[in-house]
């Protein structure tokens, strides 16, 4: 126990000196909330959206930006570094475990996704008059779904790459699909009926659809929550696999 605490610390600590982590999982949510609130339209209130605003609809999608900068990017990043210069290898001669340093890692991460998404929720409340979510045990579930299948799809990004160059190029090009997906660049509730099917069977398409449901104050479709679950497991179980520790 005494070696896990040290193995958090110590990344903790370097966590915290990662100016770049902090901005794109901390920051740049809520400064996308801000920017898109700038944009005239997203201002304006919508028939087609149940007479609400985008930016209304838009805020649940940019909560899962910093999720997905955690997951994809930033995470893989490190450990397959870490894997990369030979650190895990030589932490099995020490009395903490390459599994302590993963743990780690995985809980700082989801730490910062939650900080993430209360900065990004009080940000479109309080600039933007976006209402709090209404339901908000059902938002704090599919969070933490959500943010399980987002680590565990960074856990599959580490193990099929090699090299930190690898993760950081594996992690770009499933980020921006991952945005789409989510929503962040065009609201799931405008797409037309075959591409939302299609889109909420995605981990992101559906967290951002259960996201909103919640903010409504409506307890999610079970089927939003299965997806995230089965892709959790699935991607749980593709990491399992593959990873390796050097």
């Amino acid at each position: 126990m005494s070696a896990s605490l040290a193995v958090l610390r110590t990344e903790a600590k370097l966590f915290a000196r990662e100016p770049g982590t902090l901005f794109w999982v901390l920051l740049f949510p809520p400064l996308l909330v801000v920017g898109f609130g700038l944009i005239p339209a997203y201002q304006e209130v919508n028939p087609g959206l149940g007479g609400r605003r985008i930016i209304d609809v838009s805020v649940p999608s940019i909560v899962l930006v910093g999720l997905l900068s955690a997951g994809l990017q930033a995470m893989p990043a490190v450990l397959t570094g870490y894997r990369e210069r030979g650190i895990l290898r030589r932490m099995r001669t020490t009395p903490a475990r390459p599994a302590d340093l993963l743990a780690a890692q995985m809980a700082l991460h989801a730490l910062a996704v939650v900080v993430s998404a209360l900065l990004g929720l009080a940000t479109g409340y309080l600039i933007w008059d976006v209402a709090l979510p209404r339901g908000p045990l059902a938002y704090a579930v599919v969070l933490a779904l959500a943010t399980a299948a987002g680590l565990a799809m960074g856990a599959v990004i580490t193990a099929v790459s090699r090299t930190g160059r690898a993760a950081t190029a594996v992690g770009l090009a499933t980020f921006f699909p991952a945005m789409f997906a989510a929503g962040v660049y065009y609201p799931i509730d405008a797409m037309s009926g075959g591409v939302r099917r299609v889109v909420e069977l995605t981990p992101f398409g559906a967290a951002a659809q259960a996201l909103s449901q919640a903010a409504d104050g409506h307890w999610p479709p079970w089927t939003h929550l299965a997806v995230l679950g089965g892709w959790t497991l699935v991607l749980v179980a593709v990491a399992a696999r593959w990873f390796r520790w050097e």
